[in-house]
């Protein structure tokens, strides 16, 4: 697939994923609700609170669409292709709509407000249109559904973080968990529709944050990732003594909930990150040594007319500087190829960056122009799609390259891994992920189980996963 290549933010096997619960147990609710997500981590973890918000209002979850009361789609708007595998999928329950009149369905995320009139009156799609930041009013949104009016509410707030909710965990490992630690984006990328679809930045309530993460951790969730659209520009006031937490404050306190609750966090702006936040993830030996820096482009004409807001050389610097603090850090990018104006020098710089930084990982798109952008606004959406999907070839093949050696690079060595579950390819085996977020998997051998701390000894790699054994 070109448009997105090595991608583990969208995970494509993730897509459209049916949310249940870890343990359904003997399901006592009358009325059920289905819920499939699309798009990034934070769509997955909005679900969550969707659920949450439902079940308190005595709603069930099922895997089973044919069960169903209710349908929802978690949607998103980043990409082209997203949006059309939604409007596919709404298509197909609008006949199953048929069949089943008193049938609800919902479009719940990014696409809410931008297509709310086309789901409601010309295609009448759906019954129920909620955007990121209206879903406490969903249970008052189905009760006017199911008088037969249309649900509609997609304002968003300069307040809400569902700092409050508890989110129920859904297709959950046990092991692993997202924790949103703030909503919304100020950044205005020329490119991105997100400040549109989620709103400004709210930072949320940094003790809720760190209690959510302990009750994680008495869970037996070993690993939580704080999630934002840029949580370096995390700031949280508090009400009490007006004391400012930062980011880097947040990530101290929750690497000091144990030494067992591995830290991890996405995404960082290159602008935002600090060398204080440096400075706290080599402190703590549980905050992973992984920085996911997007880039985009190579080219500082690019990136001014993304409003990235820093230049080829400043990020360079930015890649030394980590370097320098966290040597051997794991480092991961987003690039987009084809901008509008984009030139073939422009497309060579590109690939110098990434000869420059050897990312151990990337996320790798050609550009799909998003209505209501700046840059559809302001620039022709002028390189023609075989142009793109080629330099997009050429980035992935050289990234590959890279990721490659990265692997290569670790055979021989040993790694603390946190136990997830068993290999996709064998109940024989075990699999986990370094602190340097690269996937090993390893035969069982003795007591071990999921959420276990074991040292593994690497022998060999694969370009994505590294095979080694426990280090007796």
């Amino acid at each position: 697939m070109l448009e997105l290549a090595l991608n583990r933010k969208h995970d494509e096997s993730r897509q459209g994923e049916a949310f249940a619960l870890k343990e359904p147990g003997n399901n006592p609710f009358t009325k059920k609700f289905y819920i499939e997500s699309y798009g990034c981590a934070m769509n997955f973890a909005d679900s969550e609170v969707v659920a949450s918000i439902l079940k308190e209002k005595g709603f069930g979850i099922t895997s089973n669409f044919e069960e169903a009361d209710m349908i929802f789609i978690n949607t998103c708007s980043i990409r082209e292709k997203a949006e059309v595998t939604v409007r596919k999928r709404l298509t197909e329950f609008r006949k199953i709509k048929k069949h089943n009149p008193g049938l609800l369905v919902g479009v719940l995320g990014c696409m809410a407000e931008r297509l709310k009139s086309k789901f409601l009156e010309e295609e009448k799609l759906v019954d129920l249109v909620v955007g990121p930041d209206a879903y406490r009013s969903l249970p008052a949104l189905i009760d006017e559904a199911e008088s037969g009016q249309k649900g509609v509410n997609v304002l968003l707030s300069r307040e809400e973080t569902y700092g409050d909710i508890s989110p129920i965990r859904l297709n959950s490992n046990g092991v692993t968990s997202f924790v949103s630690i703030m909503r919304g984006c100020n950044n205005m990328c020329s490119f991105c529709v997100v400040p549109f679809t989620r709103g400004r930045e709210r930072s949320r309530d940094a003790d809720s944050v760190v209690q959510e993460c302990i009750d994680l951790f008495n869970e037996g969730y070993r690993e939580v990732t704080l999630l934002g659209q840029n949580v370096d520009s995390y700031q949280w006031v508090n009400p009490v003594n007006n004391s400012i937490v930062s980011f880097a404050n947040l990530l101290e306190r929750v690497a000091q909930i144990s030494p067992l609750l591995r830290v991890r966090f996405s995404t960082s702006h290159p602008k935002d990150i600090t060398d204080e936040v440096l400075f706290t993830i080599k402190k703590y030996d549980n905050i992973c040594k992984y920085i996911h820096l997007p880039v985009q482009s190579g080219s500082t004409k690019i990136l001014q007319m993304m409003n990235r807001t820093y230049t080829r050389e400043w990020y360079i610097s930015k890649v030394n500087r980590i370097r320098e603090i966290l040597p051997g850090c794991g480092l991961s990018t987003d690039s987009i190829t084809g901008f509008c104006g984009e030139t073939e020098e422009d497309h060579k710089e590109t690939l110098s960056l990434f000869e420059y930084c050897e990312y151990d990982l990337a996320y790798m798109y050609f550009y799909s122009e998003r209505p209501g952008t700046l840059a559809e606004r302001r620039f022709e959406d002028d390189v023609p799609l075989e142009v793109k999907k080629r330099r997009l070839q050429e980035i992935v093949a050289l990234h590959r390259i890279h990721s490659l050696k990265s692997m290569q690079n670790d055979v021989g060595k040993t790694f603390k891994v946190l136990i997830e579950g068993h290999s996709k390819k064998s109940d024989q085996y075990w699999a986990g992920r370094t602190d340097h977020n690269k996937m090993v998997v390893f035969q069982k051998e003795g007591n071990l189980k999921k959420g276990d701390y074991v040292d593994v000894f690497v022998e060999s790699c694969t370009a994505g996963t590294l095979i080694g054994r426990v280090k007796n």
